[in-house]
């Protein structure tokens, strides 16, 4: 048997199916498209079930592919074995009512045997126990019938619930009698691991009913998966994926930074170094398909991922950030089979050095909290770690808690994960309140008559086109005639309006007939049916009408003007911050354009400059703006920027501005890029973990901004008593004159601190040896009560003081203690959490000095007596 590569292996696959007629699809994205029911892609087949169920009709009824997944069950396993990991990739190949289980087992034996070059009695395969077809098919291809086992439902039936499903048949490849006895039957040598199983054939055949009984499909399928690092496992005839050629590069890589030999007998240097390979390929990954770090969902196993590698960096020695450097390792051996990471390894790295920093700045101050709470809880006697102190550590330091349970693990400690969550949906409570609901409660129903065809859209080249009305949803779904003041709704044969997608808001307009009218405010579009969404105005309007439509052309002009600006911004993005820079929402309207972006950092004013001057050149070079529809393949060949994760269609529309902006897109755009007339960005700003969003305006968009700037101009120089030209000057010198007199003021207030210094020292209350130093005053700062307590310090010792000033009606309190009496363990940090309760406030600090808030001025001198209660 011959040794063989990772990348070989995926190579001899793709290759070998592709000679039996299959289409080679790439990797879908780890983002699922259109899945709720999946967080990350875990398997070969998650990807194509709209295939299987039939929703979508899939570009070939032979596919295979090799599809990147993450399994995030097995992060906490990750590094304890040397068998799990998180990312991985898995083979396959796809019937869709094409071939079935002689095809599939057959070419499955001539991969094996003649490209692979197993020997044949190495190869043991398993059958559901009734499949007699999949028995005699193995049988004939020389599988002896001792190498056959026949196992139940629980180990070859696949199904989820009702629906689709079927039997399996698994391929097992025998190590020797040295990985079990040699007295073992299989079962027994599969729990040894002499027997590694890596191909499945699941035969999708039936269909599970309500009832509990089982129908046959019409056209079965197959769907076959075969993990490739346990493939390469055999291949390569070692028994850890940390030691296939590609892992085992990366690993080297990390073995070599921290200095330690791998497999030298320190167990826990190993942990760290197959922790921090495996989530090296995971976040690389994850990071080129969209994914950034966050406190949710996806981005969270993201940032876990990035937090637990960093950390256990730190434990192996290695001295500041390193995720970045080692993330070029994944990408010298995954590169060739998967472009896009070398397309965004800038970007790739970026991200993790971001998020390593960030880290990094609050790793040692959690860690030595957590140390902290583990010494509590061993004098108090207890093993878990409150829920509450739990989500601090995930909220004020960044530590996921899982990361927290890892390191409580490490301790025979753990965290009460019941307490974390009430913790967490208490937050969450806390940041909804005061949200208005804004939902519309009109048209939430989204229904579409099945009896209607697709609707034919004519809005590319008109303006108005005469029609024929199909259907009618009034007062009754399926209504004959609406009368004016009631809400309707309209599918017609063709229409130029556009409906809602792409980003781009829908048309609006007129619909009128020989006896009525309807205006339209909505448009909305359901497996390519239009619902045109209105109002009567007029008389009547009845089912089979021909119906005469105008859209509102200025407005879908404007739009137009918008959406085409979006493209060019998104070049100019791309040219500026570079291509990493993806569209990862957007919006167009008659009023302005909104696109948010993958980003990781707030742009610079001189990138945003540089932006805008970009695109105003192009609007001022007057290129053409064409269409073309053509496929896919050929739309990739033009270099068309498709929305990432998108799915299309056999056919697609390419927009091009010039040879410069070449876009898949559907929406409407103006002729010329010249009609834009102007481009401005209105702002810049952050709306998720490495995402950016830029507002920005065009046209007469521009010019309504400006008359709304030169208002408020005006308004401002009548409040300063100047002219709209002189008021920077006449601001910078009422600047100048309120330094200078808050300047005069804080001499002043310095003088009087300095006056009353000696009163305070001299009015000192004795308690044993400690003097107390209450005081109270008005409109003072924060930092007014530190500098007044470091000069009391300077001059006094064995000396406590709590100082109270009030502004605005909120009281700010202040405990210092001179370093004798810390010395002698008294700690101020604690002593205010009491004091401050009487002003109705929280707080805390160090030993020496700690601030609190609070919202009762009535209660200070009550908090004076705790003070003093303290001391006696």
């Amino acid at each position: 048997m011959e040794k063989l590569g990772l990348n070989e292996i995926r190579k001899l696959f793709r290759e070998f199916y592709v000679s039996k007629g299959h289409y080679a699809a790439p990797s879908a994205s780890l983002i699922p498209k259109n899945d709720k029911s999946l967080l990350i892609i875990n398997s070969g087949m998650a990807p194509l079930k709209p295939y299987f169920s039939g929703q979508e009709t899939p570009p070939s009824k032979r596919m295979t592919t090799c599809q990147k997944c993450i399994r995030t069950g097995d992060i906490d396993n990750v590094g304890l074995t040397s068998r799990h990991g998180t990312f991985f990739e898995m083979l396959g190949n796809f019937s869709f009512g094409d071939y079935f289980k002689k095809e599939s087992l057959t070419w499955g034996m001539e991969f094996v045997l003649d490209v692979l070059k197993m020997p044949i009695d190495k190869i043991w395969v398993t059958v559901y126990k009734d499949d007699d077809q999949a028995y005699e098919i193995w049988k004939s291809l020389g599988i002896p019938e001792e190498h056959i086992v026949r196992l139940g439902k629980e180990d070859n039936f696949w199904e989820i619930g009702l629906g689709p499903c079927g039997p399996d048949s698994e391929m097992f490849f025998d190590r020797g009698p040295e990985y079990g006895s040699p007295d073992d039957d299989f079962v027994q040598g599969c729990e040894h691991d002499r027997y590694i199983e890596f191909w499945n054939h699941v035969f999708t055949q039936f269909s599970k009913e309500e009832d509990g009984t089982y129908t046959d499909l019409a056209h079965p399928n197959i769907d076959t998966g075969m993990g490739l690092e346990r493939l390469a496992c055999i291949m390569q005839g070692v028994d850890s994926i940390f030691d296939i050629d590609t892992i085992r590069h990366i690993l080297d890589s990390v073995s070599s930074l921290c200095g330690k030999a791998y497999e030298d007998g320190d167990e826990k240097a190993d942990v760290s170094m197959r922790i921090i390979t495996d989530h090296l390929r995971s976040m690389v990954f994850m990071i080129a398909d969209g994914i950034v770090p966050s406190n949710e969902g996806r981005g969270y196993v993201l940032r876990r991922l990035i937090r637990r590698a960093a950390r256990h960096g730190k434990m192996l020695g290695i001295d500041g950030a390193f995720l970045a450097d080692l993330a070029d390792k994944v990408i010298e051996v995954s590169g060739d089979a998967y472009p896009e990471i070398v397309e965004k390894q800038d970007y790739i790295k970026k991200i993790i050095s971001v998020e390593e920093k960030q880290f990094a700045a609050t790793l040692g101050q959690g860690e030595a909290i957590i140390g902290e709470y583990l010494e509590e809880m061993k004098k108090a006697g207890v093993t878990q770690l409150s829920g509450d102190k739990a989500f601090k550590l995930y909220d004020t330091y960044g530590f996921p808690l899982e990361l927290t349970e890892e390191i409580l693990a490490e301790h025979e400690f753990s965290a009460d994960r019941d307490g974390f969550d009430t913790a967490m949906a208490a937050q969450k409570k806390k940041s909804r309140e005061g949200r208005q609901d804004t939902s519309e409660v009109a048209w939430e129903e989204n229904w579409t008559p099945e009896d209607v065809p697709e609707t034919v859209f004519t809005g590319y080249d008109h303006y108005e086109d005469d029609a024929t009305l199909l259907f009618l949803s009034g007062e009754s779904r399926d209504a004959e005639q609406a009368l004016e003041g009631e809400d309707v709704i309209l599918y017609l044969d063709k229409t130029p309006f556009y409906a809602e997608s792409g980003g781009q808001v829908s048309d609006k307009g007129i619909m009128t007939t020989e006896d009525g009218e309807v205006e339209i405010f909505a448009v909305e579009k359901t497996r390519g049916v239009f619902a045109h969404k209105g109002r009567v105005t007029r008389g009547a309007i009845n089912k089979g009408d021909s119906i005469h439509c105008a859209i509102d052309r200025i407005r879908r002009n404007k739009t137009a003007r918008n959406h085409t600006a979006t493209h060019l911004l998104q070049q100019a993005l791309r040219d500026v911050l570079g291509n990493h820079v993806e569209q990862a929402g957007s919006l167009n309207n008659d009023k302005e354009l909104r696109f948010d972006f993958n980003h990781y950092e707030a742009m610079k004013p001189e990138e945003i400059a540089r932006v805008e001057e970009i695109v105003n050149e192009k609007i001022c070079s007057f290129l053409p703006v064409t269409t073309v529809e053509t496929t896919i393949d050929e739309a990739q060949k033009m270099g068309a920027m498709a929305l990432f994760g998108e799915k299309y269609g056999d056919v697609v529309r390419v927009v091009s501005c010039g040879d410069w902006s070449v876009e898949l897109c559907g929406g409407t755009h103006v002729s010329n890029i010249g009609q834009i007339g102007a481009f401005k960005i209105a702002s810049e700003s952050g709306v998720a973990s490495g995402v950016r969003r830029i507002v920005a305006l065009t046209g007469t968009g521009i010019l309504e901004a400006a008359h709304a700037a030169e208002s408020v101009i005006a308004d401002v120089a009548e409040t300063m008593k100047s002219k709209p030209h002189l008021i920077q000057g006449k601001a910078t010198s009422l600047m100048e004159d309120l330094k200078a007199a808050r300047k005069e003021l804080e001499e002043f207030k310095k003088e009087a601190m300095g006056s009353e210094l000696d009163d305070m020292i001299s009015s000192a209350k004795a308690f044993g040896e400690v003097n107390l130093i209450t005081r109270e005053f008005e409109d003072y700062n924060i930092g007014d009560l530190r500098g007044l307590s470091d000069d009391i310090k300077a001059r006094c010792k064995s000396t406590m003081m709590v100082f109270a000033t009030v502004n605005g009606g909120k009281v700010t309190m202040l405990v210092s203690l001179t370093d004798d009496l810390t010395e002698k363990g008294l700690h101020a940090g604690k002593m205010i959490k009491q004091i401050a309760a009487c002003v109705g406030g929280g707080g805390g600090g160090k030993a020496d000095m700690a601030q609190a808030g609070g919202k009762n001025p009535a209660g200070i001198s009550d908090a004076f007596k705790v003070a003093e209660e303290l001391l006696s």
